[in-house]
């Protein structure tokens, strides 16, 4: 959901303020070592399966999504291998950094972060497959940033203590949270999270998408600060926010000029709204 106040470009000194005030976590080596592998001409499946099997949360994510509704296969995948194969790379990439993220907020409340992780892979799920709808808009991008878009929360809350009980107060309300990040802590999580996206390597426009999301003016940027490909990422990810409001307990609808905004640029008639209804609802049960 978007602010009243209006992004624009950072200065050098103020991300320089940000950075020196806001403990990025590093990229864990599991990340940099599926990265690099990625990366190669011809990336091996074997040794991006081995990283993952290295891990138990990683190998029990891996194996989750593998069988979620977004691959929509028949047989299940019962091992780690299976499920990379299933998965493909960018997939790997998402179960990697998300299980890392995970692992940097392990020193808060647990059942703040489970609520914040749940609605966070419902989103990401939701999102890919409404995905699928829209001619030109990658599922596993649109995945990979419904999961990560407010990934800097947790960030927020191990560098500033009383951030916890804002965010809580805040609720659903994305206007209310950033308005009382930028007034307390002169930044916000889209700045911090398009700062962790690219110290861990997201793609460009997924790291673009998240430094925008909450900015009023956004479907009026030029492209070259906003490219296309990544509005579209923000535009499909508040549809699914707003339609898994459905099926999530005390979970508030994106609306507002914004999903007005996202519902135009898309062509997302009411019509599409109960047919996506209708697809989240069979996916979640």
């Amino acid at each position: 959901m978007n602010t009243a106040t209006t992004t624009r470009p950072i200065t050098q000194a103020e991300l320089e303020e940000i950075l020196g005030a806001i403990r990025i976590p590093a990229c864990p080596a599991a990340v940099t070592e599926v990265m690099e592998e990625a990366r190669k001409e011809e990336p091996q499946l074997k040794v991006l399966a081995r990283i993952i099997a290295s891990d138990v949360g990683m190998s029990a994510m891996a194996i989750k999504l593998a069988n979620s509704p977004m691959f929509g296969s028949a047989s299940r995948a019962k091992s780690v291998q299976q499920a990379v194969n299933r998965l493909g790379i960018s997939n790997i990439i998402n179960v990697v950094i998300a299980v890392a993220l995970r692992n940097t907020a392990s020193d808060l409340p647990a059942d703040v972060m489970e609520k914040f992780w749940t609605r966070a892979s419902t989103l990401a799920l939701a999102t890919g497959m409404l995905a699928r709808k829209h001619v030109g808009i990658q599922p596993e991008a649109a995945y990979t940033y419904a999961l990560f878009q407010d990934s800097a929360i947790p960030v927020m809350m191990l560098n500033f203590p009383e951030y916890a009980a804002m965010y809580a107060g805040a609720g659903d309300c994305g206007d209310r949270l950033v308005e009382q990040e930028r007034a307390r802590f002169h930044c916000d999580h889209a700045v911090v999270g398009w700062l962790l996206a690219r110290n861990w390597g997201l793609p460009p426009t997924i790291a673009s998408a998240i430094r925008y999301h909450h900015d009023p003016e956004l479907y009026i940027l030029p492209e070259q600060e906003l490219p296309s490909d990544a509005l579209a990422l923000i535009a499909v990810t508040l549809i699914a926010e707003h339609v898994i409001a459905d099926f999530m307990e005390g979970a508030e609808p994106a609306e507002g000029r914004a999903f007005e905004n996202a519902k135009t640029f898309l062509g997302t008639s009411e019509g599409d709204l109960d047919e996506f209804r209708d697809i989240i609802a069979h996916a979640l049960n």
